[in-house]
């Protein structure tokens, strides 16, 4: 079990608050939080926690304001103790997730992902902080920090060179693109929390689920796509059907609210024949996928 953090009880805020640290006796003290989700201005910024706690909520007056009608006033705390830090979640409306778990009080280690309402931070506390934070930076241009898949940026790029190969070789490529069925209806019933635990769950099951050699993105929304390269037509509508056969399949559960959720999948696909632009690709793959949604939702069309 990781060391109790300071304060003996969840109820004792002012006790949490107020206790003043003592030294450290072991452990990593050169840390911060660094702002991964949702995009905007944002983005990016780096709160460096110190010797006091630090806490975060919609409250102007906390150390990390959030400006999110989902955040308690004062949601959550940063508390140093003798082996670094942890986060003690101050008895907030929507709870405090730390690697996708609920926590009250949670012994936190580099690169874990503390998510309070909507937002998503990465807690840094490696040897070089000033190095691991511009990786971090890096790694925001090309990775979706909600499903921890890469962007439509890096989707792009990728599906780029994929084209190239193919044409150079003339070696078959395919793209799949897929949202979820009727996703507005899981946001009204779920909020956007639910909403967006819905999309990294699905997003993780995915994932596991495609070949190393192929590229799992989000192309935006609740639209994904997979590249698969070497791969004709007709094996990549058979990898569609497995896909939509296992979002179908598995259950999904959210504050105790089970649900199933669909895909609609259109898939493109060359021959390495002719040259095509990646977003010529992608508009193939669009036009089969408003295809299948207008066929009925939930099935393959290419």
């Amino acid at each position: 079990m990781p060391p109790r953090l300071l304060g003996e009880t969840m109820d004792d805020e002012t006790r949490i608050l107020t206790t003043t640290p003592k030294p450290p006796s072991a452990g990593p003290r050169n840390a911060c939080l660094v702002h991964i989700y949702p995009p905007g201005a944002a983005l990016g910024s780096r709160y460096t926690l110190k010797e006091t706690p630090t806490v975060l909520g919609r409250d102007d007056n906390c150390d990390i304001p959030i400006n999110d009608d989902s955040v308690s006033r004062r949601h959550a705390c940063i508390q140093p103790n003798p082996n670094g830090y942890g986060v003690i979640d101050l008895q907030s409306t929507n709870g405090t997730f730390v690697n996708d778990v609920r926590v009250t009080m949670h012994q936190l280690r580099d690169g874990d992902y503390v998510k309070i309402g909507n937002g998503i931070y990465r807690f840094l506390a490696g040897g070089n902080i000033e190095a691991e934070y511009h990786e971090e930076i890096y790694r925001l241009t090309i990775i979706d920090a909600l499903t921890d898949i890469h962007n439509k940026r890096y989707l792009l790029e990728f599906l780029g060179r994929a084209l190239s190969c193919s044409t150079r070789y003339a070696r078959p490529l395919a793209l799949a693109m897929f949202d979820l069925d009727k996703f507005k209806a899981i946001n009204d019933q779920l909020g956007h929390l639910g909403g967006d635990y819905t999309l990294r769950e699905l997003a993780m099951r995915i994932k596991k689920a495609i070949r190393k050699e192929d590229l799992f993105a989000r192309y935006g929304g609740e639209e994904f796509s997979v590249v698969m390269p070497e791969t004709v037509r007709k094996d990549a509508l058979q990898v569609a059907e497995q896909l939509r056969k296992l979002v179908e399949r598995h259950p999904f559960e959210y504050g105790g609210h089970q649900f199933r959720v669909t895909i609609s999948i259109g898939v493109a696909a060359i021959t390495g024949d002719e040259w095509l632009a990646p977003t010529e690709l992608v508009k193939q793959a669009d036009e089969n996928l408003y295809q299948a949604k207008k066929q009925g939702r939930n099935r393959v069309v290419g």
